[in-house]
C-alpha cells in the first residue's frame, strides 16, 4: 500500500467531514468512514504511517480521529 496515497485519501474524508462544528462528530465521522470502507490492509497501512512517520502529511483532524477511535480502526490480524 502506497502510505502517501491513504494519506491522500483520509485527507480528503477529513475535508469532507471538517464542516461538521462538534470536533467529536468530525472524528467519528472520519474514523467511521475509515473502517467501513477500507480493507484491513489499508487501515494497517495507515495505521503504520502514523506510527514510524509521525502521521506526516496527515491534517490534524485524521491524526485526532485516529487517536480517539485506533482501537476500532486496528485490524484484528
Amino acid at each position: 500500500m502506497d502510505a502517501l496515497k491513504l494519506v491522500q485519501m483520509a485527507n480528503q474524508i477529513a475535508t469532507f467531514f471538517e464542516s461538521d462544528p462538534d470536533p467529536a462528530a468530525v472524528h467519528d465521522g472520519i474514523a467511521g468512514h475509515i473502517r467501513r470502507f477500507w480493507d484491513p490492509r489499508m487501515r494497517r497501512a495507515l495505521l503504520q504511517h502514523i506510527d514510524e512517520q509521525a502521521g506526516e502529511g496527515c491534517r490534524p483532524a485524521v491524526l485526532a480521529a485516529i487517536a480517539a477511535n485506533r482501537e476500532n480502526l486496528t485490524p484484528a490480524r
